[in-house]
C-alpha cells in the first residue's frame, strides 16, 4: 500500500514508518523543518511547511496514496496557547485539508486526535461521549474531528490517543525520553499522584493507525490507548525502576487537585477503547510490557549510568 504519512518525524510519525515499511508498505512522510538523520522507513522524505496547503496538496496528488495518515501536530497545550494561529494551521487546517484530498482521491484518511478534548470529570470515556475541552490544544483537536468528518465521510477516522511512551527519532519527545533528560542533568521530577493517564507505546498505536489504512478498516471517532490507567507518579516509578534508577531520590509525589494547574490539566483522561479495541488485530498493552520495551537514547547512556542505570 502506498501511504502519505506527515507528522513522519514525530514520536508517533517516526514509529509509524518503521512499523508500516516492516509490513511492507511504500510511506511517503513529510518531515518538516526536521534536520536529524533520515526517518527510517520513509521510501520518500519530503521537507515541507506543513502550513504550506497548497504544496501539501501537490505532494499528495503526486505521491497517489491509497491512504494518508496525519501524525502532524502542535501538541504542546502551552505552545498552542502562544502561537494560536500556527497552532490552528497544524492542528485544524492541514487536516481539514488532508480531509478534502482524501474526499478527492477517494481514499482513507487516519487523523490523531486527543484524549484532551475531555475534561477529565468523568473517565472513562467512550467515543459518544461529549467532548469539553479546557485548553486551546483540546478545543482545536475538537474542530479538526469535526472538520475531518465533514470533509470526508465514510472516509476517514479521528482516532483518539493518550500520552505516549516509546522512541523518537531524535530522543526527546516521547514522557521517558524526557524524564531521563531531567534526571541525568540532576532535576527531580514533580509528578502528580492525582492525574491519571492511559498511557501507551507508539509503535503500538502506529501498529493500530496502519491496520486503520484498510478499507474495511472500521471509521469515525475512535479512542486507542493502553491496557489501564496510571497516575503521572506511578508512570514515573515504573519507568525509574524500568532502568534501575532510585524513584526516591528522583521522583517528588505531588498533588495535582488544589493547584492551578487544575483548571488546565485534566484528573483523569481514561478511555473505553470499545469498539476499536474489539476490532483489531493489535491489542492494547499493559504498562508492565510497555515499560519493558523502553530503552534509554544513546545520548544519554552514561550519564545515567552513573545514576546506577
Amino acid at each position: 500500500m502506498r501511504i502519505f504519512l506527515t507528522g513522519a518525524s514525530g514520536l508517533l510519525g517516526g514509529n509509524f514508518a518503521a512499523v508500516a515499511a516492516r509490513a511492507g508498505h511504500e510511506v511517503t512522510g513529510v518531515v518538516g523543518s526536521w534536520n536529524g538523520a533520515p526517518i527510517a522507513g520513509l521510501a520518500r522524505q519530503l521537507r515541507l511547511d506543513l502550513t504550506d496547503l497548497a504544496s501539501i496538496a501537490a505532494a499528495v496528488r503526486a505521491a497517489r496514496p491509497e491512504a494518508i495518515v496525519n501524525c502532524a501536530a502542535m501538541s504542546e497545550p502551552a505552545q498552542c496557547e502562544r502561537e494560536p494561529e500556527r497552532a490552528g494551521a497544524l492542528n485544524v487546517a492541514l487536516p481539514r485539508r488532508l480531509a478534502e484530498l482524501a474526499a478527492e482521491l477517494g481514499v482513507r484518511l487516519v487523523h490523531v486526535s486527543s484524549e484532551q478534548v475531555f475534561d477529565g470529570t468523568r473517565a472513562p470515556y467512550g467515543v459518544a461521549d461529549p467532548v469539553a475541552p479546557l485548553t486551546l490544544y483540546g478545543r482545536q483537536k475538537a474542530e479538526s474531528e469535526r472538520a475531518v468528518r465533514a470533509a470526508a465521510p465514510g472516509l476517514g477516522a479521528a482516532v483518539r490517543v493518550p500520552l505516549l511512551l516509546g522512541h523518537s527519532p531524535g530522543g526527546r519527545r516521547s514522557v521517558h525520553e524526557r524524564l531521563l533528560r531531567d534526571w541525568a542533568e540532576g532535576r527531580a521530577a514533580r509528578l502528580f499522584t492525582d492525574e491519571i493517564r492511559q498511557v501507551c507505546m507508539a509503535d503500538n498505536l502506529a501498529a493500530v493507525l496502519l491496520e486503520l489504512c484498510g478499507p474495511a478498516a472500521p471509521g469515525g471517532i475512535l479512542h486507542w490507548a493502553g491496557a489501564q490507567p496510571v497516575s503521572r507518579y506511578e508512570l514515573g516509578r515504573a519507568i525509574a525502576a524500568r532502568f534501575g534508577l532510585d524513584a526516591a531520590q528522583l521522583i517528588v509525589p505531588v498533588r495535582l487537585a488544589g493547584t492551578a494547574l487544575a483548571a488546565v490539566r485534566q484528573a483523569d483522561l481514561s478511555l473505553d477503547l470499545r469498539p476499536l479495541s474489539e476490532a483489531l488485530t493489535t491489542k492494547p498493552e499493559p504498562l508492565a510490557v510497555q515499560v519493558a520495551r523502553l530503552a534509554v537514547p544513546d545520548d544519554l547512556r552514561e550519564s545515567l549510568a552513573r545514576l546506577g542505570a
